[in-house]
């Protein structure tokens, strides 16, 4: 699998920290098959990071709840269908 340089990090849910490097990201994903995912630690790295705001793209919300539950004050949109990217888009 390719994974070419970003140029915005990521924040491993392995291991609650940033990176940017397309081989370690390549190793966190298979890590994350198996591994324990760190995802309260991720969401206060996304705090620390000055995010203030997540967005889930995909149909079923579990990730928008558990932030939620974790972090109220961290605002949180699901996008579910081509429509709901055209309202999101507006809003940036």
């Amino acid at each position: 699998m390719t994974i070419l340089p970003l140029s915005v990090p990521i924040v491993s849910n392995i291991t609650a920290d940033t990176t940017s490097a397309p081989d370690a990201i390549r190793d966190l994903l298979v890590a994350q098959v198996t591994g324990r995912v760190r995802w309260v630690e991720s969401v206060a790295k996304f705090r620390s990071l000055g995010v203030e705001r997540t967005v889930e793209i995909g149909g079923n919300k579990v990730l928008t709840g558990m932030v939620k539950r974790i972090d109220k004050e961290l605002e949180t949109v699901s996008i579910d269908s081509p429509a709901d990217i055209e309202t999101f888009a507006k809003t940036l």
